[in-house]
């Protein structure tokens, strides 16, 4: 196709593409789509966007479809991969295209340029670096801001590379560029100075310059040296950074009112401080230099000049967290005893530190913390009053590296931790000197002993020994508590909050119901939101501890559940009703049983705020995790809940959900809960199995908690729920069988031995067309020459039950096993006995021994020549399991242990709550019960089989099998014979037996 009519299609295609007309859209961008992979199609879209008179909004698009196709089709290993010809020719349009008037088209167009250079630079792009730099240079300012954005997206891209080659590769573009950018940094940097000095408004376009070349330097210094300080252009660089910052904030002091130019100042300040933290961070002995120097500039800055208040957050965020990383960088942290430490870099690093922290500079340092920046500001408490939810939501994660207060408290503890014996008697002077009672009016005073507050509980096990908690606590605080008017809801909030930190920390076990009866008082409807939103937390706090009692809280258990709901439902934000939902969760959790009476003002509360959280996914979150713990709580009575639950259930477990991605994990939860403390099988109950296939098709990240409802279902209503849905669940198993790991191999397996337990004839049948494959897995296993594993035994141990259960299942499953794998039925059974007799001695688990020592018993009798070979093999294993199984008792008398030692509880009563258990546990002794394992005497079983072989050979036949048992097998064997000083029924037939 002629070129010009190329071009002429794709551009009529683009302007319908970012048309607004749907109509035209869809087909266009379909179209579009097709082209993707034809020849010639990105060499067209070059021409488009690089002609500046077309309309802005095609080019835009023409960029957007160029930048996707080098991320499918640039590799040269990709499907449809780009021609190396027309590749050459896109490389050479790019770097010629450095006019681009639009500021976001250019950004775009550095960006693709980057993602290219990434794949191709420098071995099939040798000339990118070159032709910037010397675009950089060029007489047209556009060119060289366009040179120089495309430059720090580059050396960007290419520092992100990992592998060895490519980090050496970009240090020696460094080496080659460093000196270059930090002349040219300079230069607009002094350039916008002097620019600055004479008109301000004229300096934004070199201080962008500047910008993007301290951008790069950034990059280079980090990336592109092994050890920085080496370098004399890398001290020169990182030592003229306190000098730049220190001009950049004297040029933002000048300027009155907040406009571009100042922003963009506030951006290259913050950017030179990134400088001191990536190096910090990633080359922490090559900063020691300079820790000195930056500890004096950010304290400074931060603590000692007066003029906080002129400073702009971010920057003192950034200094402050300089001064945090310094403090806690393992590099610089010698060993307990300091004279053990090896590394010079370590011991002069905190020697630097240590001589520093002066405790003149350390009290400066806790003293402006406290007494300035934990202070609440007006800002603050403007927000308290117009939206208080937010106001009291917890900020948590990495936010002190973003957010002020957050980072101040986060370099307090960070400080007092570190200098305890220094900073201790500064900050007990402070708590002395602010001790005393306040005006409710006098607003200082308050949050002065708020932010003292604030400093006690940050520090708390660092006070441990400083301060006695208890008589605080009854002499001071807990009257605080009752401070009403003025001011006093920030004491008030405060102090509930430092009675949550220090409970679980020194706080007496006797006092804790004077602490409940506190919080209770603070939860009452007039109280301040905040500050019950505070009380909800700390009441949290002082129940998640090991000292907790519940026969202390049960006085206060119904009407903190009430008061905790009305506060729930008069919360508005979705943060916060998650944050009261998680606390009442957490009572009902910790409570447990005795909780029940109490819970159904929030069951009846709990469907209305199912319904209006339709839209936020984590709230419901919350719901559905504070219905698993009344599940719990309320244990068989919450069949009552069913009729809300599952509905609940549905949704949650509907992989056709768009909000199952978030409520998948506690609605698994959730459903487990149920169906354990379910009483009997409910057709409700039945028909939310249906979303389980697809559950344990989707993906193996859940397979373990899914296939443990499934064993719950099994053991509610083990005919009734096989029969329904045994096919296709076994079916699913069989396919995931296929590709996956050990643990999960041994999770299905067990599953499978839970049904061969509960409904032995059914789930045989049920089996049958899984034995064969379980069979084929397991002579895989022994072929890879694999030690006796898990695996191993769960293997064995399926094959060893189907044997007792049904001979004929077991006989047909060995005929198919053995025609899909082309050998005889009598070599697949010598293989099995054969790895059976050698690794049984290593399964584990008293259980599994003894299932395996009655499933060889049942072979003697199979009439199996295969088996009789390995007689000696198989009456060693059993008669060592009975080793393992046999003890004597009280009498003396040796009785078998796993023989009926499990009987079925009766249920708890009520004041039980301790040894509570579920409907699901009495399911599970009561199988236990019924399990061969604990009905048949492996011993009596034995001797029996060894009467019913003699039938079946003759007693002389039998004499030889015995007679070629060696020494010790025969030995242990009569032993069993003649246990407990009787005669075993065997002997009385064999009067003539000789064990030799």
């Amino acid at each position: 196709m002629d070129m010009d009519k190329a071009l002429s299609m794709v551009l009529d295609t683009l302007q319908c593409a970012s048309s607004q007309n749907q109509e035209s859209f869809k087909p266009a961008e379909k179209k579009l789509q097709e082209w993707e992979v034809e020849p010639g199609f990105y060499s067209i879209l070059l021409n488009i966007f690089s002609n500046h008179t077309i309309d802005v909004n095609v080019r835009w698009l023409a960029v957007l479809y160029f930048k996707n196709g080098v991320d499918k089709y640039w590799r040269k290993s990709a499907p449809n991969a780009i021609l190396e010809d027309e590749k050459v020719k896109l490389r050479q349009g790019l770097t010629t295209n450095f006019r681009e008037p639009v500021s976001p088209l250019a950004v775009q167009l550095a960006v693709v340029i980057a993602k290219v250079a990434r794949m191709d630079c420098p071995r099939d792009w040798p000339d990118l670096v070159p032709s910037l730099l010397t675009a950089v240079r060029d007489s047209d300012l556009l060119v060289q801001h366009r040179a120089l954005l495309t430059l720090h997206h580059v050396v960007k891209t290419l520092s992100s590379k990992r592998l060895a080659g490519d980090r050496r590769l970009f240090q020696e573009l460094t080496g080659n560029v460093y000196s270059f950018a930090l002349t040219l940094w300079n230069t607009h940097t002094e350039l916008f100075l002097q620019q600055f000095s004479e008109n301000p408004v004229n300096a934004i376009p070199s201080l962008e310059k500047a910008l993007l070349a301290l951008r790069i330097l950034r990059k280079l210094t980090v990336h592109g040296f092994q050890k920085p300080h080496e370098s004399e252009d890398v001290v020169l660089f990182v030592n003229l950074v306190f000098d730049r910052a220190k001009t950049m904030l004297e040029c933002r002091k000048q300027l009155q009112v907040k406009n571009n130019l100042q922003e963009l100042i506030e951006k290259f300040v913050i950017h030179l401080t990134k400088v001191l933290l990536s190096v910090l961070e990633t080359h922490p002995f090559s900063f020691i230099d300079f820790i000195q120097k930056s500890l004096e500039f950010t304290v400074y800055y931060t603590f000692m000049s007066g003029d906080q208040e002129t400073l702009f957050e971010r920057f003192k965020i950034q200094c402050l967290n300089l001064i945090k990383l310094i403090m806690l960088c393992v590099e610089y942290k010698p060993a307990k005893v300091v004279i053990e430490t090896k590394d010079p870099n370590t011991l002069r690093a905190h020697q630097i530190k240590t001589s520093f922290f002066t405790p003149e500079i350390l009290s400066a340092i806790c003293q402006g913390l406290v007494g300035h920046y934990f202070l609440l500001t007006q800002e603050d408490l403007q927000m308290w009053d117009d939206d208080p939810e937010t106001f009291a939501t917890d900020e948590s994660g990495e936010c002190w590296k973003y957010s002020l207060r957050p980072c101040t408290e986060s370099l307090f503890v960070t400080v007092f931790h570190e200098f305890q014996p220094v900073l201790c008697p500064v900050l007990l002077a402070m708590i002395q000197s602010n001790h005393g009672p306040v005006s409710g009016t006098d607003l200082n005073a308050i949050l002065v002993k708020d932010a003292i507050y604030n400093a006690v509980g940050l520090a708390a096990f660092d006070l441990y020994d400083e301060i006695n908690f208890d008589e605080w606590f009854l002499t001071t605080l807990r009257q605080e508590l009752q401070l009403q008017g003025g001011h006093f809801r920030v004491i008030r909030r405060r102090v509930a909050w430092l009675l949550g930190q220090w409970t679980g920390v020194r706080f007496s076990a006797e006092l804790r119901p004077v602490l409940y009866s506190a919080m209770l008082s603070l939860l009452q409807p007039n109280e301040d939101l905040v500050v019950r939103l505070t009380v909800s937390h700390a009441l949290k706090l002082a129940m998640d501890d090991f000292e907790f009692s519940t026969d202390q809280f049960l006085e206060y258990l119904e009407p903190i559940i009430r008061l905790l709901f009305n506060l729930l439902k008069e919360c508005k934000e979705c943060d916060s009703k998650m944050h009261v939902l998680y606390v009442m969760s957490f009572v009902v959790e910790r409570v447990g049983h005795p909780i029940r009476p109490h819970v159904s003002n929030l069951i009846q509360y709990l469907p209305l705020a199912w319904d209006e959280s339709a839209e936020h996914s984590m709230l419901r979150c919350a719901i559905v995790s504070t219905l698993v713990q009344i599940v719990k709580a309320m244990a068989h009575e919450s069949k009552v809940l069913h009729n809300f639950l599952m509905p609940v259930l549905a949704l949650c477990t509907d992989m056709q959900q768009d909000s199952n991605v978030y409520l998948i994990e506690d609605g698994l939860a959730l459903w487990l809960a149920c169906v354990e403390n379910a009483t009997d099988m409910t057709d409700e109950l039945m028909q939310l199995y249906q979303n389980m296939p697809a559950l344990l098709e989707s993906s193996t990240e859940n397979l373990r908690i899914c296939l443990t409802i499934t064993q719950a279902y099994v053991l509610l209503s083990p005919e009734c729920f096989l029969k329904v849905y045994g096919e296709n669940i076994l079916k699913s198993c069989q396919y995931m069988l296929t590709d996956l790991r050990p643990d999960g191999i041994v999770i299905i397996m067990r599953f499978f031995e839970l049904c061969l337990r509960a409904a032995p004839q059914l789930a045989c049948e049920l089996l049958k067309p899984l034995i064969p494959q379980v069979m084929i897995h397991f002579l895989r296993l022994i072929c890879n020459g694999e030690e006796a594993s898990t695996v191993f035994s769960v293997y064995i141990c399926i094959i060893a039950r189907v044997l007792l259960f049904s001979k004929d299942t077991f006989s047909q499953m060995m005929r198919e096993a053995a025609q899909q794998s082309g050998k005889t039925e009598d070599q697949i059974l010598q293989t099995i006995l054969l790895n059976w007799n050698k690794r049984m001695p290593l399964v584990t688990g008293l259980g599994r021994r003894k299932v395996l020592g009655l499933a060889l018993s049942s072979l003697l009798t199979v009439q199996s020549r295969t088996v009789l070979n390995v007689f000696n093999d198989v009456i060693r294993n059993v008669v060592e399991a009975l080793n393992d199984i046999t003890k004597p008792d009280d009498t003396g008398a040796i009785i078998d242990i796993m023989s009926f030692s499990v009987s079925v509880p009766s249920s708890p009563t009520e004041t039980e709550i301790v040894d509570y258990e579920t409907e699901h546990d009495q399911r599970l002794k009561k199988l236990a019960t019924q399990d061969i394992v604990h009905t048949v005497v492996l011993r009596d079983y034995l001797l029996s089989q060894l009467n019913e072989l003699k039938a079946q050979v003759g007693l002389e036949q039998l004499q030889q099998f015995l007679q070629s048992l060696d020494r010790e097998t025969a030995s242990m064997l009569e032993e069993y014979m003649n246990v407990n000083g009787r005669e075993a029924h065997i002997e009385s037939h064999f009067t003539d037996l000789r064990i030799s």
